[in-house]
């Protein structure tokens, strides 16, 4: 969207009620009039999504599935868009770069649907519950995150779902009758999934002990780096490459979230956790450590762990507790776990790991004195040299490992 108000551009001249369709010097509303189909028109906006130049044409198929999607055909130019919404052209274009989308000149490419997102987005901000700058901030985290689904969605359907049914068909001609099966159910999971992620999201603010701890939270932040990636790059197909990434994040992914931790990002070669509890995110670690190391396929892995105060962010995490857990990783051995002392103090705290193992042995001792059950720990903590880390002084790394007997 353009923030040219004056209305200047294709199809800028408006009727006085501001009806899109009595706007003048269109060929195609001509066309529609008669009640003859329009041909496809020059124009200076590419698909509405798109990040790329113009096309000379649209095409047809292109226009056909972007109706399927949207449920409705365009009609508005940016300007029309924002006054039938009720909102200025300034604060319309912001929703719409915010939400990823490229400005469009005056092209006739909007939809009822995009004057409804606008009238939804604004009306929360007249209304009081939403600020304008919090608006914004939806708008640029649902863009977000929708857009990598969306490119997700398309590559994986048409590579895996769309053999062609005939000889001499091609993915392209498949696309429309596969999306038109597939987006009612896709659209009714992805709600499902939100609510779900949107009450878990919400009972962790409610179970939080003060305003400031919702922003401002003491996690254990983990990060998993496959050891080597560079290298494997320069000699792998980019077709392998790409199925080791893919099987290095799902393998995490699963993983994370089977143990109740949450995925904050996947880089590639490297994931970014959270979890509240330090246990939870020492446990994930391990497995991770484990899962990969009995995977051929999968090349070495080393994980850096800390805790402590941690800000959020749209989904991100940020602060020097998440810059510390980077750094440990990176100097962590090959399928090995390192964590801060705020980290092993914690697990020390909450009885999954004894103070050390000379301590752990006299609890034993004391504990078969007396005719009573040992306690027993999950992991083992060892100290490891004191070390500069760039950015962050000098820090006292501990090696994380499991205890095989529970003791």
């Amino acid at each position: 969207m353009t923030v040219d108000d004056t209305g200047s551009g294709a199809g800028a001249h408006h009727a006085p009620d501001g009806d899109p369709d009595r706007t003048a010097g269109s060929a195609g509303d001509a066309s529609a009039a008669r009640g003859e189909r329009a041909e496809p028109r020059r124009t200076d906006a590419p698909g509405r999504g798109g990040a790329q130049g113009p096309d000379p044409v649209e095409d047809p198929l292109a226009l056909r599935l972007e109706q399927l999607i949207l449920g409705a055909e365009r009609r508005y130019t940016p300007f029309q868009a924002a006054r039938s919404a009720g909102v200025s052209m300034e604060l319309a274009s912001r929703f719409w770069r915010a939400m990823g989308f490229p400005d469009i000149g005056q092209a006739k490419a909007l939809t009822e649907a995009d004057v409804l997102a606008l009238r939804r987005l604004a009306g929360l901000v007249e209304a009081g519950l939403l600020s304008e700058a919090m608006a914004v901030q939806v708008a640029r985290s649902t863009g977000q995150t929708t857009a990598r689904l969306a490119e997700w969605q398309i590559d994986s359907f048409l590579e895996g779902l769309t053999e062609p049914p005939e000889p001499g068909m091609t993915r392209t001609e498949v696309t429309y009758p596969l999306i038109e099966l597939l987006l009612p159910e896709l659209e009714e999971f992805l709600v499902f999934v939100w609510r779900r992620q949107l009450a878990a999201a919400t009972g962790r603010v409610v179970q939080a002990a003060d305003d400031e701890e919702m922003v401002d939270r003491r996690l254990a932040v983990g990060f998993a780096d496959l050891v080597g990636f560079t290298r494997l790059t320069r000699r792998m197909e980019e077709e392998e490459l790409g199925e080791l990434v893919e099987a290095f994040e799902t393998t995490a992914a699963d993983l994370v979230a089977a143990h109740g931790g949450r995925l904050i990002k996947t880089l590639g070669d490297e994931v970014l956790y959270a979890a509240d509890d330090a246990g939870v995110a020492a446990e994930i670690a391990l497995r991770l450590i484990e899962t990969m190391a009995n995977d051929e396929t999968m090349p070495e892995l080393r994980v850096g762990i800390a805790f402590g105060t941690v800000t959020t962010r749209m989904g991100d995490v940020f602060g020097t507790t998440v810059n510390l857990a980077s750094r440990l990783t990176s100097i962590a051995p090959k399928d090995a776990v390192l964590v801060d002392t705020a980290f092993a103090e914690e697990i020390v705290r909450t009885g999954d790991a004894p103070v050390s193992e000379a301590e752990a042995a006299e609890a034993a001792a004391a504990a078969e004195k007396e005719g009573e059950e040992p306690p027993t720990y999950r992991f083992a903590l060892q100290p490891m040299w004191q070390r500069p880390v760039r950015g962050l002084g000098v820090v006292q790394p501990w090696l994380l490992t499991r205890r095989a007997d529970g003791v």
